[in-house]
């Protein structure tokens, strides 16, 4: 029996040697640039909630169209976290570095906040145009009052940028790039906005 115990031992484990090994994972930071800290300041404090998305997106799979409707992930990489709460983060950076509302927040610390961002990302991904990749983010914003739960403004953010080749390292900067653009025109926005409705 102890003779049988070890031969079927000895089998488990040569068949463990069979099965393929996992092929290593480069894991990319979405690239920002620091907006230009601005002296003026609110007196409001602003709660920026992760976006929504389609199960496509929400993961940390890079998304690729290499031809028009043709879905696909890039091979062997990642993002360092799901792809809205990595669009979180470099919007809360973006406004930490402006630096105009002091009171940030998100949704996972639970606040107060008398405004918040709510939003839905129907893109981000690269896309393939003539052999180069571009990088391609849109997101559908709205600034809420939390006390009224009022849309106060809505407007659909858009940024591409084509990548310096095809290299992976290309297309995440590209990503960084379109980011940095988005995440300006939408700290402005938010900004104007916010002030008119106080």
């Amino acid at each position: 029996m102890k003779h049988l115990t070890l031969l079927l031992a000895a089998a488990l484990l040569s068949a463990c040697s069979l099965l393929p090994q996992s092929e290593p994972l480069d894991i990319y930071l979405l690239p920002g640039s620091a907006l230009p800290d601005q002296t003026q300041r609110v007196d409001w404090s602003l709660r920026v909630n992760s976006p929504v998305s389609s199960q496509l997106l929400d993961g940390t799979r890079i998304v690729v169209l290499p031809e028009p409707g043709l879905v696909n992930t890039y091979q062997g990489v990642r993002w360092s976290e799901r792809t809205p709460q990595l669009l979180r983060s470099r919007l809360l950076d973006a406004f930490q570095d402006d630096g105009r509302i002091q009171a940030l927040s998100n949704e996972d610390q639970r606040l107060q906040a008398d405004l918040e961002l709510v939003s839905d990302l129907r893109s981000f991904h690269s896309e393939y145009r003539d052999g180069v990749p571009h990088a391609l983010i849109r997101l559908e914003v709205s600034l809420v009052d939390t006390r009224s739960q009022q849309i106060i403004a809505s407007r659909r953010f858009s940024a591409s940028q084509a990548a310096s080749d095809t290299s992976m390292t290309a297309v995440v900067a590209a990503f960084g790039q379109a980011g940095d653009r988005l995440a300006g025109e939408l700290v402005n926005w938010t900004l104007a906005e916010g002030q008119r409705s106080r």
